[in-house]
């Protein structure tokens, strides 16, 4: 008997395009892109060039100037690059012009991340969430599709078949859309009714930016074996978990509550995700605390807090009870301007964290490493602290 040779499928290789404008610093440029290489990566592809633009605004008709886009088709050309990632949600038109130009599959920012949801979903209820987000993602966008026809210039009344398989088209999708809002309908009076089941019970949900360890801490607190992957987006679905701290040494009193890992935030993430995953968002809505997880070891974390910020105000889930938890504290690095208490950069130790402006943000601020298990005591003394309050 022959051996099978299984042919393994080989990565697609993918630019990356931006444009910001002229006044950005060079370095915050580099780490968005580190964010859409990443982005890239978790949906299967390799990068081999990245392409930045300094632009007021970018241009209307194919996002980036004639200069650079005869730049990107000379590299694509000669690499056989297959798609051109750009970090922003590109309009039809442009999307189509830029095809035309660089004889290459183009995907903007909001489609990668749809890719990646679809490919992540696991429940029947993300799986609806994301073909809907996906399907009014596609409707304005069908006409690229149909590039392969030749249209015909037919009279008044005449249309030519291109014309015709697109509006059949269009009909096709607002059915599939209405009938996947239906089925979400149904889903999310399941998910209501659950949830009423549950309201005796202090609720806790953890929220933050995709990638910062909030399975690996609803493992740590839950002992829960919940996906922890080093990729954007590998939690969609809420996982919801009873958690039973020990009676407290002093009272005696337990500390139960239910907690919930949600769906990361990202920087422009895509609006029809947002409309679509609106239902498991519920669980942040309707939580009692919110732990808000923050990747200290980024570059940026400042902005991905504001980033959660704003999506929570989104959402109308921004009155919450907060902690705020400052993890990867193993990782963190503190910058040369931050705080000038840092006499030897490898030094991080809790004690020196608490002296810098992140523990004047409020009094429900913890540092912890979920990798490490390190002042995870003081993260649970926390929680308790706050679900006692709202018994």
């Amino acid at each position: 008997m022959q051996d099978q040779v299984i042919h393994k499928k080989e990565p697609e290789k993918a630019i990356l395009i931006g444009v910001e404008p002229k006044n950005t610093p060079i370095k915050s440029s580099s780490i968005y892109l580190d964010e859409l290489e990443f982005l890239a990566y978790t949906a299967g592809a390799t990068t081999l060039k990245r392409f930045v633009q300094r632009l007021e605004k970018p241009h209307p008709k194919t996002y980036i100037g004639e200069g650079k886009m005869e730049e990107i088709t000379a590299y694509v050309k000669a690499n056989e690059i297959d798609l051109a990632i750009f970090d922003d949600e590109l309009s039809p038109s442009q999307i189509r012009n830029l095809e035309e130009f660089i004889q290459c599959k183009i995907v903007d920012r909001s489609s990668l991340i749809l890719d990646i949801f679809a490919k992540n979903a696991q429940t029947a209820q993300a799986k609806t969430q994301v073909e809907l987000a996906q399907s009014e993602y596609l409707l304005p966008r069908l006409t690229r599709m149909w590039t392969h026809l030749q249209k015909q210039k037919g009279g008044i009344g005449m249309k030519g078949p291109g014309e015709k398989e697109i509006e059949t088209d269009r009909r096709v999708i607002r059915d599939k859309i209405a009938k996947l809002k239906k089925e979400l309908h149904d889903i999310d009076k399941q998910s209501i009714t659950r949830r009423k089941n549950r309201e005796t019970m202090t609720r806790v949900a953890l929220v933050g930016y995709t990638n910062v360890g909030k399975s690996t801490i609803i493992n740590l607190l839950a002992k829960a074996e919940v996906l922890a992957q080093d990729m954007l987006f590998a939690t969609l679905d809420s996982t919801v978990r009873k958690v039973v701290f020990p009676p407290d040494p002093v009272t005696f009193e337990p500390c139960v509550f239910l907690l919930s890992d949600t769906v990361g935030f990202i920087r422009k993430l895509p609006h029809q995700l947002v409309e679509s995953f609106k239902s498991t968002l519920d669980e942040v809505k309707e939580a009692d605390i919110l732990l808000h997880v923050v990747d200290v070891s980024h570059p940026q974390f400042e902005e991905q807090m504001d980033t959660v910020s704003s999506t929570l105000e989104e959402i109308g889930a921004s009155n919450k009870t907060m902690i705020t938890v400052f993890n990867k504290i193993d990782q963190y690095k503190p910058m040369a301007t931050s705080d000038d208490i840092f006499e030897d950069e490898t030094i991080y130790d809790i004690p020196t964290l608490k002296k810098t402006w992140m523990s004047k943000l409020d009094d429900n601020i913890v540092f912890i490493s979920a990798t490490q298990s390190d002042n995870i005591d003081e993260l649970k003394a926390l929680i308790r602290k706050n679900v006692s309050k709202g018994l």
